[in-house]
Order: C-alpha cells, then structure tokens, then sequence
C-alpha cells in the first residue's frame, strides 16, 4: 500500500474525528463537572439531526442555517431536562459513585423516553438527503464536499466553545467549578446556574453535532447510542474534565477507526473503538492528557 493512500485514510479519519471531538467535549462538559453520566447525550444528537432534516426537506432550509434552530432549541430542552431530572439529584451530599450510579439509571430512562418518542413521531425508516456530495479536492487529496465543510463548522463551534470558557465570566465559573468546586462556591458562585449552563450546552452541542452529521449518514431514532460509545472512548482517551484532551482524543480516534476500517471492514468500526478503550484503561487510566487520580470517595454538592 501506497504512503499516499494511508495519508488519504489518515485525512478522511481527521475529518471524522473532528466530529468526535465536537461531541465528546459537549458530553465532558456534563461528566467532567458534574459527575452526571448521561447515556442519553446521543438521542440529543439524534433529535438535532431530525430538526435539520425536516427543516431541510420540508422548508428548504440549508442545513449550516438550520444550526441557528437545532442548538438553540436543544439547548433550552437541555436546561429544562436538567431542572426536571438532575437538580434535586446534585443538590442531595452525595458520593461520586452514588451520583454517577443515580444519574446513569435516570439518563436510561430518558434513553428510551427519548427513543420511543422518535419512533412514533418519525418511525424507524431510514431518513436522509442530499447535501454538497460533489468531490472537493484538498491539498491534493480529494474528499466529499460535505466532510469538508461538517469539520469546517465543528472546529468553528469548537472555538467558540474554548473562546467562551476563556475569556467570559460564565466560563471562568465553570473551569473554577472543575479545577476546585469546594473554593469555587467559597467564592460565591451559583453551583445550579453553572449545572444548568453546562448541561444544556453539552446537548446543545451534541445537537449541532448531529445537525453536521445528517448532512454525512442517514437518521434513525437509533443513531444516538453508537455515538454515546464514542464519546465516552473519546474522553477516556483524553481525560476526564479536559476539553483540549477530547479534542486531540477525537482526532486520534478518527484516525484510528479509519485506518483500523480500512485494513479490516467497516462493520469492526465500533471493535476498533471498544479496542482503544481497553488499551488506554489499561495502560493510561486517567487519559493521555491528565494523568492525575482522582480521589475515590469525593462528594459533588450542589
């Protein structure tokens, strides 16, 4: 096999990876400050992929432009979710393990909810279109137009994202929260209104993702769940409460899966992932980008 052609898999993995990155740092954001373990983040990415379609199909709106309805949308639902389901869970004094435990089996159920209510609104029928599939040749090597500009908008939304954590007073809030929660609340800050900004921006940005992402594969009320797996690898891989750490773990695993695909068959791509993460609990516990423990036992207080 040619270097070129490995150079072709590596690229077209980055671009997926890109992907990855986009969704693993909105589930971070949840698992990494709260401790909320929330296998439903997928079905969110799901429903932003629905928005898009059906405001494309149905009302001719472009897909980049239904970004501006699916993540706000999402957003809001996702702070709505978190003041029904997960306020009264963050405020009781409880462990770790306890929390992750409760909010695991609560995020199941909103699972199903979630899946069933798809189901009867779009029922399981495979669900796509058409969108900038012509060729597009970069840097020498050609790929889908659409990959190109999905990658484009995730890196997009994925600076602003480390833009808002950096340099506004909300996101200074929330590194405060994961770097030293109990002196964060010392120092006066509204743990609940941080807990609700975080969780609606992590389903927020799954939906953006799935937004980008219909524009590449077809829906089905049971597309979520495969990308949960993802994300979940994608943050193990880079470590917990590290955002840059998904973004180069997304990006790696990308380049993994498609090398590992196209050496073997795409139906491993999900052995592949499962693979990476027994590697890394084995030999990086912690992540490749945060070595650190964390202390078994440590309590999340709302």
């Amino acid at each position: 096999m040619s270097a070129a052609l490995l150079l072709d898999v590596a690229a077209g993995g980055l671009l997926l990876g890109g992907l990855y990155a986009l969704i693993a740092v909105g589930l971070n954001l949840q698992y990494g400050l709260m401790r909320v373990l929330n296998v439903a983040h997928g079905e969110f990415l799901m429903i932003g992929g629905y928005v898009t379609y059906l405001l494309h199909v149905h009302a001719g709106v472009d897909p980049l432009v239904s970004l501006v309805a699916s993540g706000p949308v999402v957003f809001a639902a996702g702070v709505g979710v978190h003041a029904v389901l997960y306020r009264r869970l963050l405020r009781q004094e409880r462990t770790r393990e306890e929390l992750e435990a409760n909010s695991l089996l609560i995020s199941f159920g909103l699972l199903f909810i979630l899946q069933n209510g798809a189901l009867l609104l779009w029922s399981a029928d495979l669900r796509g279109y058409q969108y900038l599939d012509q060729p597009l040749r970069v840097l020498g090597t050609v790929f889908p137009a659409n990959r190109v500009v999905a990658f484009a908008m995730a890196a997009i939304v994925t600076a602003w994202l480390l833009l808002f954590l950096r340099r506004t007073l909300a996101g200074a809030a929330v590194r405060a929260l994961m770097q030293d929660p109990v002196g964060a609340r010392l120092m006066g800050i509204n743990v609940a209104r941080v807990h609700a900004l975080c969780f609606g921006l992590g389903v927020g940005l799954a939906a953006v993702s799935g937004s980008l992402l219909s524009m590449l594969f077809e829906l089905t009320p049971f597309v979520g769940l495969p990308y949960t797996i993802t994300a979940l690898v994608v943050i193990i891989l880079g470590g917990l409460g590290s955002v840059g750490g998904s973004l180069v773990g997304g990006l790696i695993l990308g380049v993994v899966e498609s090398l590992g695909v196209h050496f073997t068959a795409p139906d491993l791509r999900m052995v592949i992932s499962y693979a990476v993460l027994a590697l890394v609990l084995i030999l990086r516990p912690y992540g490749l980008f945060n070595p650190a423990a964390h202390r078994p036992g440590q309590s999340v207080q709302a």
